[in-house]
């Protein structure tokens, strides 16, 4: 589904209480935590769909822009809701990851979209329910 862009004011936005643009007192202790949370895809996971019921001004705003990357917002959102981590660690920890972490994260977080996608469509009255399950 391609939404029409939503725009809210950065002071609504949930992930700002979240630190996700703010700083660590620790960086490297931050560092350290983010890369052992984001190599975990299913915690990780777990975090990106609370991220994905918990957070619908931030989801509307970000998920509704196709131009982000919405992958990699939809991982640093979850950092920063497990951690309070803001997303330039998050993404200084990806570096850390193997490749199969990463793919398997990236399915997770693609796995968020596409129910965040489903709901926010149906809830607007663009989507029929078919009945079926999300994967």
């Amino acid at each position: 589904m391609k939404a029409e862009r939503v725009y809210h004011p950065v002071q609504s936005w949930e992930e700002i209480a979240a630190n996700m643009w703010g700083e660590a007192t620790d960086a490297r202790a931050m560092l350290d935590q983010a890369i052992a949370f984001t190599a975990d895809h299913e915690l990780y996971g777990e975090h990106m769909m609370r991220v994905i019921r918990e957070w619908p001004i931030s989801c509307e705003n970000a998920l509704t822009d196709a131009s982000l990357n919405q992958k990699a917002w939809v991982g640093h959102a979850a950092c920063a809701l497990a951690l309070a981590c803001p997303e330039d660690i998050t993404r200084k920890a990806w570096g850390y990851l193997t490749d199969e972490q990463r793919l398997l994260a990236n399915k997770a977080a693609a796995r968020a979209i596409r129910e965040w996608s489903f709901t926010y469509a149906k809830d607007r009255g663009v989507l029929q329910d078919v009945g079926g399950a999300l994967l």
